[in-house]
């Protein structure tokens, strides 16, 4: 079980929100509406926030923007995940990932069963690193981005949670890329 190390200080990441979707504007955005809400209340920083298509190349354009923005820590998406002919996310972000998070589509399961049953398989959430950044892709409902923030990302987007977390260990993430240019 986690806890959170009250000694050590808060360290606030700049992350990014995209909502895949070809129905939503900024008016109607309930899932990034949730998403934004949370990452604010919880002390980190908006850095970007944009809404695209679902389209694999508008998409990656997306993606591949804010993974070479320096001021960008973590990516979160939401929308896109599921099984019709338009949802294409896991599509257009997972060729990006250097490496990918097999873990968090396994928690994010784990974590909506209780409340979905079944329907979680329906669901095709994934994360992953690219260029040194985090990227989450949830559902595009506001309970599964409530759900994803609050069980997942918001305790491991946080330093102080032990017996780890991912601001811990993001200083290596590059590592082999400075390897690389030695």
């Amino acid at each position: 079980m986690t806890t959170l190390d009250e000694t050590k200080a808060f360290v606030p990441l700049n992350i990014a929100v995209l909502t895949v979707s070809d129905t939503r504007t900024p008016a109607d955005d309930k899932s990034g509406n949730t998403l934004v809400e949370r990452i604010g209340k919880s002390g980190h920083r908006l850095a970007a926030r944009a809404i695209v298509t679902d389209d694999v190349e508008k998409i990656q354009a997306q993606i591949r923007n804010w993974i070479n923005d320096d001021g960008i820590d973590a990516i979160i998406t939401t929308g896109g995940t599921g099984f019709t002919g338009r949802d294409v996310t896991p599509e257009a972000v997972e060729p990006l990932f250097e490496k990918r998070m097999d873990g968090f589509s396994i928690a994010f399961h784990m974590l909506s069963f209780p409340k979905i049953g079944t329907s979680t398989i329906q669901s095709r959430a994934t994360a992953g690193v690219a260029n040194a950044t985090y990227i989450f892709c949830l559902p595009g409902s506001p309970g599964a981005c409530k759900d994803g923030w609050d069980g997942i990302l918001m305790p491991q987007l946080d330093y102080r949670t032990r017996p780890c977390n991912f601001v811990e260990i993001m200083p290596r993430l590059d590592e082999h890329l400075r390897r690389g240019a030695s």
